[in-house]
């Protein structure tokens, strides 16, 4: 792992140590979480299985961290809880301040029909609802409640690719008004079990420089053959309980009994990042020990 990556993973203890000491994780576990990812790390160019369903050619100057150690980066970061259906983090290798979970989804056939009459405000309205109910428990977990500000990108999707991508913007509910907003820049790709879900995280004025990072990657992961879309056998496979719209307004997590959340990392995180980067060139420790006295 290049040292700008090693700069960012420290960005990540330095604004992870009140939450994981609120959790009751010490700062020395904190760091071994990030070291043992390190390691664990694949760099690009890598041609990686996902979930027995389809492979991510990985271009060069990225870099992916695969599970178990994925989902305890995001516990240090401060999304609680355990998801299998996490396959790893994808992480630039240079100055480019984002990074994307990989998830992949076995909900079956989803059938996109209601694409065609969607309403871009009755989704928005529905998600800000969906927020709301999830706050109530993101406060008993300590996390801080979400503000659904609107879209940053009203969702698109293409018929021939079976590929969505939409955006919302958010804050912590209550905090100014002048307060930089964060961002999830979610893409889909659906095929015949289920569906890949890549969220790029970044900050709303840097959206639109790195939106073409996400597109990248996420035509870089393809379908194995007979789990694409187009393989779907109407006799024999399993068709979702809902459609597309669900997917937008987090219906399908309810179901699934999974909290329905927003912006797992705050706008906040990126300004620490770039304090971070500026330790650039130092040994893994030496950065971490930097980050202690932080």
């Amino acid at each position: 792992m290049k040292p700008k990556l090693l700069g960012l993973l420290t960005a990540l203890v330095t604004f992870c140590t009140s939450w994981a000491q609120a959790q009751g994780m010490s700062q020395a576990e904190q760091q071994r979480i990030f070291a043992d990812a390190e390691k664990a790390a694949q760099a690009g160019p890598a041609d990686l299985a996902l979930a027995a369903q389809a492979h991510l050619k990985l271009p060069p100057g990225h870099t992916f961290v695969p599970q178990p150690h994925a989902q305890k980066m995001l516990n240090a970061m401060g999304n609680p809880g355990s998801d299998p259906r996490l396959q790893g983090l994808i992480f630039p290798k240079g100055e480019g301040q984002w990074f994307m979970t990989v998830r992949f989804e076995s909900a079956g056939y989803i059938k996109d029909d209601d694409a065609k009459e969607w309403n871009a405000d009755d989704l928005l309205k529905s998600y800000k609802e969906g927020t709301e109910a999830a706050n109530k428990e993101r406060t008993k977990m300590g996390v801080p409640a979400l503000e659904i500000l609107g879209w940053a990108q009203p969702p698109q999707y293409d018929a021939g690719t079976h590929r969505l991508a939409w955006a919302m913007s958010s804050r912590e509910k209550g905090a100014p008004a002048t307060t930089e907003q964060g961002v999830n820049y979610n893409t889909y790709v659906l095929g015949r079990e289920g569906y890949f879900t890549m969220n790029l995280v970044t900050d709303l004025k840097s959206l639109d420089a790195h939106k073409p990072a996400a597109h990248t990657m996420l035509a870089a992961l393809n379908f194995d053959d007979g789990k694409r879309y187009a393989d779907f056998n109407p006799s024999t496979d399993k068709v979702a309980e809902y459609g597309l719209a669900a997917l937008v307004v987090g219906a399908a997590a309810k179901k699934l009994g999974l909290l329905a959340t927003l912006g797992l990392f705050l706008a906040k995180f990126w300004k620490i990042a770039v304090i971070g980067l500026a330790f650039l060139g130092a040994p893994l420790l030496r950065l971490f020990r930097r980050g202690d006295k932080a």
